[in-house]
């Protein structure tokens, strides 16, 4: 166990997941339906985060808990509550794409506080609580402390997105290809997996245009804690915000003023 009881919970509540998802994972009888919202969810999404309201109900019952496939209450301004996105990617699980992960977060007075993202399928977890740092390990690996680029012009930077339709859908597509033509670089490496990314250095910023609570709450801490900044796409800082920013911190300012985000 650790000095950060919360961390080692969430943890836990990781390794859970994962042996609940992994085994799903491209399984021959997976079963795949449709939200309202025209968003996949799989058994393994509602299995998954059942299994985690069980144990938070054992091992935190007076926590309150806000989940994608089950909801939840709003989390309290004040007290204590966990976030979780059983598979973050669900697209990607259901097409067999290995780039999807578990979120788990814990907000304290409306704060997040610790960030677990698993990405069992990608052999990879980053990890995070406030004052102990950001940390990365293959699932069967040694911990290692992570931090963001020095990238500091964004002439020079690599930015990364989810989906370039969905800034056309929210009139931003302007906004967009003019950060894009201030950068270095663009890919779609897409959902946690970019956040995460930002986290270790590897990729200098991420522009996420539409995002839940539940998709963003467990990177706050892992970016921040690795040296970077995480705000909404007008720079405030938060993951309530309905998008996200993370950066290394340095080109933030530059990314936000070039996006110019209605």
């Amino acid at each position: 166990m650790s000095d950060h009881p919360d961390l080692d919970l969430a943890l836990q509540l990781a390794d859970i997941a994962d042996a609940i998802t992994l085994p799903r994972f491209r399984a021959a009888d997976l079963r795949v339906t449709t939200k309202p919202d025209r968003t996949p969810v799989t058994d393994a999404d509602t299995a998954a985060e059942d299994a985690l309201r069980a144990a938070l109900a054992g091992e935190s019952p007076g926590d309150a808990v806000l989940g994608e496939e089950r909801g939840g209450s709003e989390l309290p301004a004040s007290g204590r509550g966990w976030v979780i996105d059983p598979i973050d990617g669900t697209k990607a699980f259901s097409r067999g794409l290995p780039v999807w992960a578990t979120l788990i977060a814990l907000t304290v007075h409306g704060t997040a506080t610790v960030g677990v993202a698993s990405a069992p399928a990608l052999g990879r977890r980053w990890w995070a609580a406030v004052g102990a740092g950001a940390w990365t390990s293959d699932l069967r690996g040694a911990p290692r402390r992570i931090a963001v680029s020095g990238v500091a012009e964004l002439g020079d930077t690599l930015v990364s997105t989810t989906n370039l339709n969905s800034f056309r859908s929210l009139g931003m597509l302007d906004g967009w290809l003019a950060l894009l033509d201030q950068c270095w670089e663009t890919r779609a490496y897409g959902d946690f997996w970019q956040h995460c990314l930002v986290a270790e250095g590897a990729v200098d910023l991420a522009v996420e245009p539409v995002a839940s609570e539940w998709d963003l709450a467990a990177l706050q801490p892992i970016v921040e804690e690795a040296g970077g900044r995480f705000t909404d796409l007008l720079g405030k800082q938060g993951y309530a915000g309905g998008n996200a920013m993370a950066s290394n911190g340095l080109v933030h300012d530059a990314a936000v003023a070039a996006l110019g985000a209605p």
